[in-house]
């Protein structure tokens, strides 16, 4: 895979934009929370979610618990998802799962299943960037940046240390 800057969507600088913003739309819609529960997908959307529990601690006075999410996207139906660390209990808790593509929803749709029996208050999505190619009955409450792709194009999102960037390929 190439990465240019002609096939770059998103910079360093925007995606900081974007989780900045993001944070404060969850903020919006759960102002009346005193706990919120953050779970990042490994591993993306795990960083994702470590970016968007500092941004809430700065703005809001919410109690953010991080989660880290593990599944085997290829076969989640084989392989157990590990949430760590393991929390008593998510009971009246609201819960927003974070990834940083969302794709065909599948990924989102099994990692749902982890959270459906911990008799969550709510569950909501955030994502960096949407395709808008879903295939399973998923959505994002919280968007980054949203894209139109056809079905070859990728999107890959690089969160080093140094260099986040998202591209179209």
């Amino acid at each position: 895979m190439v990465f240019t800057q002609e096939n770059r969507i998103l910079d360093h600088h925007q995606i900081l934009q974007k989780i900045k913003r993001m944070a404060f739309e969850i903020y919006e819609h759960n102002f009346e929370e005193k706990q919120l529960v953050l779970a990042g997908i490994h591993e993306n959307g795990y960083f994702l979610a470590q970016r968007l529990a500092q941004e809430l601690r700065a703005i809001s006075p919410l109690e953010v618990t991080l989660l880290e999410v593990r599944l085997h996207k290829t076969e989640p139906l084989t392989h157990d998802i590990a949430i760590s660390p393991v929390l008593p209990s998510l009971t009246n808790t609201a819960v927003v799962l974070v990834d940083d593509v969302l794709n065909t929803g599948k990924t989102l749709a099994y990692t749902l299943r982890a959270f459906l029996d911990k008799d969550c208050k709510k569950l909501e999505i955030a994502t960096l960037v949407n395709r808008h190619h879903t295939r399973y009955p998923i959505s994002a409450t919280y968007t980054g940046y949203s894209l139109a792709t056809t079905l070859r194009e990728h999107i890959r999102v690089v969160l080093a240390e140094e260099e986040w960037n998202a591209y179209l390929l």
